[in-house]
């Protein structure tokens, strides 16, 4: 199973993320979660601590790793570089193990690069695709609303492309922008996770607006929840509720393959 999950900053697609992979892992899942959020937050969302990431350095900050797989220095344009480095290796080496799950960070290209020919970015991309078809485990990459990282030809692994929601107009308009982007380098499974609801009605609003989405599951509003990311701890370790929610979701994404 390899998913991918975006949406709108602040409606909780990072915490979604980090309880799929506890969920998978407790299921005796071997699970990757790539972080691939400028934020990078998917580390406390499961629930690692602090100290065990600490000394982890972003692959896109990693200067002597890309001048020597790609064979250019980070940063350069116009020059030539390896458009198929070695990445096979990168997800053992530059990660941390956590109950089951092997947790990795991506980083970003700074925005005076985004979307560039460049060589940090041919090594992200690389890396992704080799993530999302090559590697056995079950992965959840935790994307940027923007899909920085994604290309063409890593879109045919992924299993779920998950875009969350919460009930309002801006969140809703973004998903449908996010399928766009997304559409446009041929993902084609789409699925959307409502956050932060408070009622049916709410549910029912969110889902009448969701055309184009398979709406595979709801994640309550919960103050547990809240507490949670006060204190800096996983919702899964302290919600009931949010467990079972993602139990859920979990069912439904197992079920589509």
């Amino acid at each position: 199973m390899k998913v991918a999950i975006s949406g709108k900053g602040g409606v909780g697609k990072t915490t979604i993320a980090g309880g799929l992979c506890r969920e998978l892992a407790k299921r005796g899942y071997k699970v990757l979660a790539v972080d691939a959020d400028p934020d990078s937050n998917l580390a406390s969302a499961i629930g690692i601590p602090r100290e065990k990431v600490e000394s982890l350095t972003p692959i896109a900050e990693m200067t002597s790793l890309i001048e020597e797989r790609t064979g250019a220095k980070k940063g350069t344009y116009g020059v030539f570089f390896k458009l198929n480095p070695k990445v096979d290796d990168i997800p053992d080496k530059y990660s941390v193990d956590f109950d089951g799950i092997r947790f990795m960070l991506l980083g970003t290209i700074p925005q005076g690069g985004g979307g560039c020919f460049c060589p940090e970015n041919v090594l992200l991309k690389a890396l992704l695709r080799n993530i999302l078809l090559r590697r056995k485990e079950a992965v959840v990459v935790d994307m940027e609303a923007g899909l920085e990282h994604l290309g063409r030809a890593s879109t045919e692994g992924i299993d779920a492309f998950i875009v969350v929601v919460e009930p309002g107009r801006r969140s809703i308009n973004t998903a449908k922008h996010i399928k766009k982007l997304a559409s446009d380098i041929g993902i084609k499974k789409f699925y959307a996770v409502g956050n932060k609801i408070r009622s049916r009605d709410e549910e029912e609003m969110v889902r009448g607006l969701l055309d184009g989405f398979e709406y595979i599951g709801t994640v309550p509003y919960d103050e547990d929840i809240i507490q949670a990311d006060i204190e800096e701890l996983s919702p899964y370790d302290v919600s009931e509720v949010f467990r079972e929610s993602i139990s859920s979701i979990t069912d439904k994404l197992l079920s589509l393959k």
